[in-house]
């Protein structure tokens, strides 16, 4: 019997060509600083990296305000860094405002549209604040991908690779508990009011199962993971509900960043049990690219979101999860953990030696007595990786080669009001490019992508019009969008780590940012 496909093939594709071109910058320092010029002439876009070279600092703004490839000239001299700006841009009605390492330029407020009636967060509402770090009590390491939400509302995020959250909820929620969790640790719960507007430092104690405590009972991986799928009617919402969710992708090479995109989208998911595809809508878009990186192998990621809908296994069902006897899979019971106080079975799948395609292997956490798929860890086996090359390369140019190295995935579900929802997804594909006949050329290229739930809402769930569906298989991060510059500060995004932000810090060029 032939494994059937493998619905990885849907997920994911790698867009590359190799593109040449010069420049680099840097970024950081005030309006008043002043700097030296020399005589130049170009576009804006040129003069704009001219400041940045001498100052740190990056530019936001939106280019439907301000034309990239203008003709724009300076003459030699001493000028501060704001009347730089405006020499360059020739208008002066335009508004400087410095946020973090970034000039932001706008239109005055009263030239700002009004938003979008399905802006995420009213501008009017009273926010507070929560940030913080969560560490293994123990070890004192961070705890990466925590599930941080309120106890009495379906909102909350993630911790990043740092262990480090932030959360902006209104003062409807200042006296509702915040909820950490994650598999392997005792919960805990601390009052918002303690917390609001601080930076604080939690731990989470390791859970331990002392086995002389329970009754140990021999485990059939094949059985539980088939009570999983007959108890999903159970665990997981049988109407459609709408999902705010964060997404982000990302291309990095050597450890440098070449792009990185972010929306916050209205999904409207469906039930397991329909044949109705999920619906996306885009509120919210920002991105930088580095397009002076020289000799650059320039990748876009295409489908990612696609891929974060795909990855809810629990409707989208793979191979590996239906454990059936000809199953091309292996299964083991590889241990027992807990989340939330509940213990959780821990099944482990390996494809059998028989199969030389690439498939999988990982491990699946289903909750010992409600039988809910808790998350699921897995990568293409190591072994075959090589034969996955095509189905994620769509182009590539004819003197490369390009070989993937590791494709490895997350999935989690959380649970609110007795339901579960997707939680959080991750991909992150991992590939060594070379250029033929160079022998000593090859390069590393790391394409990530992530979405987390941020608000459930469980109100009458309509389908989106036609001309409100984003595209999710296109690249996103070449979709058009209109400059927001308040709502950024205002959305539970999952916080950059400290190389993601520091490479946001380093890239050369300009950042966008978007409202829907």
């Amino acid at each position: 019997m032939k494994p059937r496909n493998l619905f990885i093939r849907y997920f994911f594709c790698l867009f590359l060509s190799f593109f040449i071109q010069a420049q680099a910058m840097d970024i950081n320092d005030p309006l008043e600083q002043k700097i030296k010029l020399p005589k130049s002439k170009g576009t804006i876009y040129q003069l704009l990296n001219l400041i940045t070279e001498r100052t740190d600092l990056l530019f936001i703004y939106d280019s439907k305000i301000i034309d990239n490839e203008q003709d724009a000239f300076i003459v030699k001299g001493e000028y501060t860094v704001r009347s730089a700006i405006y020499t360059i841009l020739g208008d002066k009605s335009l508004e400087l405002r410095l946020v973090d390492q970034h000039i932001l330029i706008h239109k005055t407020m009263s030239e700002i549209p009004v938003q979008h009636k399905d802006t995420v967060q009213s501008q009017t509402e009273t926010l507070f604040t929560i940030t913080g770090t969560l560490y293994d009590k123990e070890t004192q390491d961070p705890i990466i991908y925590a599930s941080v939400g309120l106890s009495k509302a379906g909102i909350g995020t993630i911790t990043n690779q740092n262990g480090e959250f932030r959360l902006r909820l209104s003062d409807l929620y200042r006296n509702d508990t915040l909820h950490f969790s994650h598999l392997g640790y005792y919960p805990q719960d601390i009052s918002c009011t303690i917390l609001a507007d601080k930076y604080s430092t939690f731990s989470l104690e390791p859970n331990t199962i002392n086995l002389q405590e329970i009754i140990v009972r021999p485990v059939k991986p094949i059985v539980v993971l088939n009570e999983m799928l007959e108890k999903r009617k159970e665990n997981y919402p049988l109407n459609p509900v709408y999902l705010t969710s964060f997404y982000r992708e990302g291309i990095e090479r050597k450890k440098g960043m070449v792009s990185l995109s972010e929306g916050v989208f209205k999904v409207r998911k469906t039930p397991f049990s329909s044949y109705a595809t999920d619906q996306v809508k885009l509120l919210k878009m920002r991105k930088v690219s580095n397009v002076h990186e020289k000799d650059t192998i320039i990748a876009r990621i295409k489908s990612g979101i696609h891929a974060c809908l795909m990855l809810d296994i629990v409707k989208q069902v793979p191979d590996f999860l239906r454990a059936e006897e000809e199953s091309p899979y292996v299964y083991t019971h590889a241990g027992i953990t807990v989340v939330d106080n509940r213990m959780v079975d821990i099944i482990h799948f390996e494809q059998k030696e028989t199969y030389k395609d690439p498939l999988y292997r990982g491990n699946v956490y289903i909750d010992k007595d409600n039988k809910a798929l808790l998350k699921a860890e897995f990568e293409i086996h190591p072994d075959y990786i090589r034969k996955a090359t095509n189905m994620f390369v769509e182009r590539k140019s004819k003197n490369l080669e390009i070989t993937p190295q590791y494709i490895r995935y997350t999935i989690s579900y959380k649970q609110w009001d007795k339901t579960y929802y997707i939680n959080h997804v991750r991909g992150d594909l991992y590939f060594k490019i070379k250029k033929k006949r160079f022998f000593f050329s090859s390069t590393d290229v790391h394409a990530w992508f992530e979405m987390v739930t941020c608000k459930v809402d469980k109100n009458e769930a309509n389908r989106f019009s036609r001309a409100e569906i984003l595209s999710t298989r296109t690249i996103f991060s070449e979709t058009p969008f209109e400059y927001d510059n308040l709502f950024w500060g205002e959305f539970n995004v999952i916080i950059p780590e400290n190389e993601l932000y520091e490479a946001i810090r380093k890239i050369s060029s300009k950042i966008e940012e978007t409202g829907y």
